[in-house]
């Protein structure tokens, strides 16, 4: 099993900086403002073949008035209790201060191995300024520079040499990802900390309070898969706030890694136009979609009522309407359980291969019955139908015109694949070559 390490301080000492670093990749948000960060945040680094995860905290501060600082601090304290090392970051720069002494004695109860990283020790004077840090109590200063990375390779060997023996455990790479999508306070964070049972994202009423695309291994009930909780995405005219923009661009990017979306509404608002950009966003992508009604409980109902909404979804999705919908409430924990269901039987979806046999003998008679068609006098006459071996589910139509298929044949032949296998969720691509 891979080490996690956490790295903690006070605001703007670095932690991000050094964390994005370490990852190799710019996941982090960085700015010069505190309190940039306010959840745990996790990548995976490797160092002398060595792999562990890294946790990246918020500023850990006490009296302030922001309305995030309680948060803040619960996230600290859990991703320290998570934790198997820690990595204390603290200023060179501005030296010694009394919140690092109050929070190194925060670290000494914890018994974890901490070491110590003076940051922002750029020259060789500021270096010998770090000996200020030995007061704290604890062993090892390692003085840093995680802008230009110096003083990270002697800080990273000793800490890859004081981890367990190797287990042999797999890593990740394999596993499916689903990610939580949808514009701010629709409730992304409580779906998934109610799935992780845990406070894995800070909930408040405030909408974008997700900043960064925060990462969970979901491993119960035999379902085991890597859940990404994402910022609120909303019409780039309303993004006004540098940090919002890039919280917009990881939860994209948290989009384009993901095998499936989970497109989450709010029932009292029904299907916006910004849902529509995130689905077709999904669609373009070719990745595996659900749409989640939230709040369904703050809906008046009768019999009917689901069945209206999803006849008006369906009428707005138009092509898209392969997308299913499932009614739930994160807050009342309706048909949750149904979420991590349908989420991995659309990844199912999206993996499967059909026999070209079975393509055949499903498809032309179809074709058959009603052929494309004729296009300039041209009479159209498809042969052969299989699936190509890429990541997305492809079927190729080999015919003697395919420049002459047309978009309505197009997708009458998707619907029919759709009819005859399981595609439920998936976007599927024809092509047409040349028999």
């Amino acid at each position: 099993m891979a080490q996690v390490v956490a790295i903690v301080g006070r605001p703007n000492v670095g932690k991000s900086t050094l964390f994005n670093r370490l990852v190799e990749k710019k996941q982090a948000i960085m700015d010069d403002r505190s309190g940039v960060t306010r959840d745990r945040h996790y990548g995976l680094a490797e160092w002398n073949g060595r792999t562990f995860t890294v946790i990246d905290t918020g500023g850990y501060v006490t009296g302030s008035v922001d309305i995030f600082e309680k948060a803040i601090r619960n996230q600290v304290e859990i991703a320290i209790r998570e934790a198997d090392f820690i990595f204390f970051m603290v200023d060179t720069k501005t030296g010694l201060i009394d919140l690092d002494q109050e929070f190194a004695s925060i670290l000494r109860s914890a018994g974890k191995p901490v070491f110590v990283i003076a940051n922002k020790s750029d020259n060789h004077a500021l270096r010998l300024e770090a000996t200020e840090f030995y007061a704290l109590g604890f062993d090892n200063i390692y003085p840093v520079s995680s802008t230009n990375g110096s003083g990270t390779g002697e800080l990273l060997d000793d800490l890859v040499n004081a981890f367990e023996p190797e287990t042999g455990d797999k890593d990740e790479e394999n596993i499916p990802r689903v990610s939580i999508l949808g514009r701010p306070n629709v409730g992304k964070s409580s779906l998934l900390n109610i799935l992780l049972g845990e406070e894995r994202s800070i909930v408040t009423e405030i909408a974008g309070t997700t900043r960064d695309s925060i990462n969970s291994h979901y491993n119960l009930y035999g379902k085991n898969f890597i859940l990404i909780d994402t910022a609120g995405i909303r019409k780039k005219t309303k993004v006004r706030d540098n940090i919002e923009f890039y919280s917009v661009m990881r939860s994209i990017k948290a989009l384009q890694d993901s095998d499936v979306c989970l497109i989450m509404i709010d029932a009292t608002l029904g299907l916006e136009g910004q849902d529509m950009n995130l689905i077709s966003l999904a669609n373009r992508y070719k990745k595996g979609i659900l749409l989640l009604v939230n709040k369904w409980d703050l809906i008046e109902k009768d019999t009917a009522t689901a069945q209206k909404f999803k006849k008006e979804v369906d009428s707005k999705l138009g092509p898209l309407s392969f997308v299913p919908i499932l009614f739930i409430s994160a807050l009342n924990k309706q048909r949750i359980f149904q979420v991590v269901e349908k989420s991995m039987e659309i990844y199912e979806n999206r993996q499967r291969k059909i026999p070209t046999s079975a393509l055949n003998k499903a498809l032309l008679p179809l074709i058959e019955k009603y052929p494309p068609p004729a296009v300039k006098g041209k009479y159209i006459k498809i042969k052969y139908i299989t699936q190509l071996p890429t990541e997305t589910p492809t079927f190729a139509f080999f015919c003697n015109h395919p420049q002459y298929i047309q978009v309505p044949y197009e997708r009458y032949l998707m619907n029919n694949i759709r009819e005859q296998f399981d595609f439920s969720g998936v976007p599927i691509k024809v092509i047409f070559r040349n028999k």
